[in-house]
């Protein structure tokens, strides 16, 4: 095994592989070097449910699920999809930088989850707004099948297209666990199958989960960077209320062990040097309003605020990602 440089040569001016002098291969980087302009993401409710819902795999969700929690006001299925967008493209300009681009992200739920014909439809209503230059697609893992690939490997063809999987921990007893009603077999086959199309693929993994260590949840970043992904998310566990888990945390507390900011921070260091430096980290923690906490939480901070905490981290113990990175060469 031999280590590839990933640090750029002191005092040059150069810049780490993924083309800026970031210390992590970041997201709106990433997107700047894809469509030369910032991009915004704007998330949809487009109504669909999960198997895990409805009875067909199990009911009740994921231990861990409230939608409610990140979810905009403006995103409800009460609306169509087109008039979601227009009001987060007006929510955005009225709060934030306007931005000349716009991704819709179908967030809510699995956005996979019905017929070819009803994904047709929901989709094609994104593109019906002019700014609209992509859709995010987060959905199961056991949500797809080969037509609907087709199907968005043909919109990729034209437009920008991610398949955004929860898959959320490399370990089946996790996976039980929660209720995910999936093993990380049928994740492997999904993300595969995507990428093989040419799909761009992401994916999205919970930090903390009940029953994994600190050695287990490193760990698992090898199995992260074998799988064929261009974006990655992290977020630290978070209970919410009306939720099975917080249930179970009223019940056997002793069961849970939550991080605190900095010490999550660090830790996270830790899975970033190992992990693969092509892949794109979307997110590595999240955030929630207050009021749908329902055990130990970090407060009022924004996700700029800690990303510019990981950045003073990093710096600080002259890190980056990939540093410890390592593979055939």
């Amino acid at each position: 095994m031999k280590r590839p440089e990933t640090k750029p040569p002191s005092g040059t001016g150069s810049t780490y592989p993924w083309g800026d002098a970031r210390r992590y291969n970041s997201y709106s980087g990433y997107f700047r070097r894809l469509f030369g302009t910032r991009v915004q993401k704007l998330s949809v409710n487009a109504g669909f449910s999960c198997p895990n819902r409805d009875g067909t795999v199990s009911t009740g969700g994921c231990t861990f699920c409230n939608n409610s929690a990140f979810s905009p006001s403006y995103c409800t299925p009460q609306k169509n999809v087109r008039q979601q967008l227009e009001e987060g493209i007006e929510f955005h300009r009225r709060r934030y930088r306007t931005a000349e681009k716009y991704l819709a992200y179908f967030q809510s739920f699995s956005n996979t989850y019905a017929s070819l014909e009803r994904l047709e439809t929901v989709f094609s209503q994104a593109f019906e707004v002019p700014q609209v230059a992509g859709i995010i697609v987060g959905t199961r893992p056991d949500c797809i099948d080969e037509r609907k690939l087709d199907y968005f490997a043909r919109l990729a063809e034209s437009r920008y297209v991610v398949i955004e999987y929860g898959i959320e921990s490399c370990y089946d007893r996790t996976l039980q666990a929660i209720n995910r009603g999936h093993d990380f077999a049928c994740a492997q086959r999904a993300v595969e199958a995507t990428a093989a199309r040419g799909i761009h693929t992401g994916a999205h993994f919970i930090l903390g989960l009940p029953g994994e260590t600190r050695g287990m949840m490193t760990e698992q970043t090898e199995r992260i960077n074998a799988l064929p992904l261009d974006t990655v998310k992290f977020h630290q566990l978070q209970l919410f209320k009306e939720t099975p888990m917080a249930e179970q945390y009223a019940r056997h507390p002793e069961d849970f062990r939550f991080f605190g900011k900095e010490e999550y921070i660090d830790f996270f260091i830790g899975i970033l040097e190992r992990l693969r430096p092509d892949l794109v980290v979307e997110r590595f923690a999240g955030e929630a309003p207050p009021r749908f906490h329902a055990g130990p939480a970090w407060g009022l901070i924004r996700n700029e605020q800690l990303w510019a905490e990981l950045e003073r981290r990093l710096e600080e113990r002259d890190s980056w990602q990939g540093k410890s990175y390592a593979r055939t060469i």
